[in-house]
């Protein structure tokens, strides 16, 4: 039976600091996730996650173990990757990538075709480049929330804590975004069927 994390945390608090290395095991693959899509390089995802899990260690007292800890790391990973990139100013320069991780290799849009022709591989390679630019001009914070939304497959409630907004606030950066890639996407809806 897997402890909860509300559990690792109190063994945190009593005094035992390995169990903490359990927090970061269980969690660290999503949130590197989380801050890859916001920055698009390896090296400053991998600078952002250590300090997000130094910054939740040393906050771990402030925790709330009624609360969600993984809720509580979105926020701190959110909050310190808002921060790397206004200090960079990289939200203009970073590429977007749709499946980060180690392989750091972008998927082809899957065609009907079992066999796709040149055309549709060139298809494929544009609509891919435009989702690329279409998720750069969304701002940090629509990125993120769609981003939780509709590839991490948060809750409303869940993103409005991550990212420290109400609801509503949260559902209008989720439509502005949804909105903005919609628009970015409009030509290659009828051309990718």
């Amino acid at each position: 039976m897997e402890v909860t994390d509300a559990a690792v945390v109190a063994q945190v608090l009593a005094g035992d600091r390995d169990a903490f290395r359990i927090l970061v095991e269980r969690h660290s693959r999503g949130i590197y996730s989380v801050i890859y899509r916001m920055t698009g390089n390896p090296e400053d995802t991998e600078e952002i996650l250590q300090e997000t899990f130094l910054r939740a260690y040393q906050s771990l007292q402030r925790f709330e173990l009624r609360s969600s800890f993984l809720t509580w790391l979105y926020r701190i990973a959110v909050n310190r990757t808002l921060d790397f990139l206004n200090a960079k100013k990289m939200t203009d320069t970073s590429p977007i990538v749709e499946n980060p991780g180690p392989e750091e290799h972008q998927q082809e849009v899957q065609l009907r075709s079992g066999n796709p022709g040149p055309d549709r591989l060139l298809l494929s390679t544009e609509i891919q480049t435009r989702i690329v630019t279409a998720m750069k001009k969304l701002t940090p914070v629509e990125r993120l929330a769609f981003t939780l939304r509709h590839l991490e497959g948060k809750s409303i409630d869940e993103i409005g804590h991550a990212l420290n907004l109400k609801a509503d606030a949260a559902k209008n950066s989720i439509y502005r975004a949804v909105q903005k890639l919609r628009q970015q996407l409009a030509p290659f809806v009828g051309a990718a069927k």
